[in-house]
């Protein structure tokens, strides 16, 4: 049965609304003062309508507009909660203002692989919040369901790779001790 629309949502909801996994939503918590979903017993969150679409149009900022998350707190103090949560509906655009460098991310700076950094956060969610600090993933790309399929795919080989060189690495650690 689907939630009513003004229904109170859990963290894993709003991630697999948002298509971000969870310990990103936590770390905007850190980063963003203004979202704060309500805490329940054994800190279980619950986020309100209008944390959702905070979290929507910090998103937008950070993943389709390139912001950093230096350059979102800086329109959220200039712009305020309500023009960002509209951003968030699909209501309001941002125009483009001069800003600083540190306010938008230079492709370079993280070097352009035309991927999200997303999987890689997924899989590291405790060096993804040291990193995070230092910049946000570069804008999101959309892909059909093939494409999705092959990255799939190549990371589990990736994966698997990883495995065997950290068996490998293990074992001449224990025979050179």
């Amino acid at each position: 049965m689907d939630k009513s629309p003004d229904a109170f949502r859990t963290i894993s909801e709003v991630a697999d609304e948002l298509d971000l996994p969870q310990h990103v939503l936590r770390f905007w918590e850190t980063r963003f003062p203004q979202i704060k979903p309500l805490k329940r017993g054994g800190g279980r969150r619950y986020y309100r309508p209008t944390d959702i679409e905070l979290l929507k149009g910090i998103r937008t900022l950070l993943y389709g507009e390139g912001y950093t998350i230096k350059g979102v707190q800086r329109i959220l103090r200039s712009e305020g909660v309500r023009s960002v949560e509209a951003i968030g509906r699909g209501d309001l655009t941002i125009a483009r203002q001069p800003v600083d460098d540190d306010m938008v991310q230079d492709a370079s700076e993280s070097g352009d692989d035309g991927f999200s950094h997303e999987g890689r956060e997924a899989d590291h969610a405790d060096e993804h919040v040291a990193q995070d600090t230092a910049h946000t993933p570069l804008p999101r790309r959309h892909f059909d369901a093939m494409q999705k399929g092959q990255l799939r795919a190549a990371l589990d080989e990736l994966r698997e790779c990883k495995r065997v060189l950290d068996n490998l690495r293990r074992d001449a650690d224990l025979d050179a001790g």
